[in-house]
């Protein structure tokens, strides 16, 4: 995959993960700025940031819990260390953090 079609994967991803935040009706507040996409977690003020690699073709996930990396891996991003898709992470840290069950279908 070359960096223009990683970029087009990258902003369908990003537009995903906020139209499912949209949908949830989750207090959730999220800015996506040069390639990041962070979210807020309303009820605590911690936050979940989403970035691309492009160099490296990879998603990157901070949240309190760590920093994760995921691969493209058929139609999934799969963490490298947990092997969870970046659905079920998000899922998680976003109940870990706000106790919000956001259902990340994308």
């Amino acid at each position: 995959m070359n960096e223009t079609e990683f970029n087009e994967l990258a902003d369908e991803l990003m537009l995903s993960i906020e139209e499912a935040i949209e949908d949830s009706g989750a207090d959730i507040d999220y800015e996506n700025t040069a390639g990041v996409l962070t979210l807020t977690i309303e009820a605590n003020g911690t936050k979940v940031i989403i970035s691309r690699q492009p160099a490296m073709a990879q998603m990157w996930v901070a949240a309190k819990s760590g920093g994760y990396y995921f691969n493209l891996n058929g139609d999934d991003w799969v963490c490298t260390a947990t092997s969870e898709t970046l659905q079920a992470l998000l899922g998680r840290v976003c109940e870990e953090q706000g106790g919000l069950g956001v259902a990340f279908g994308f």
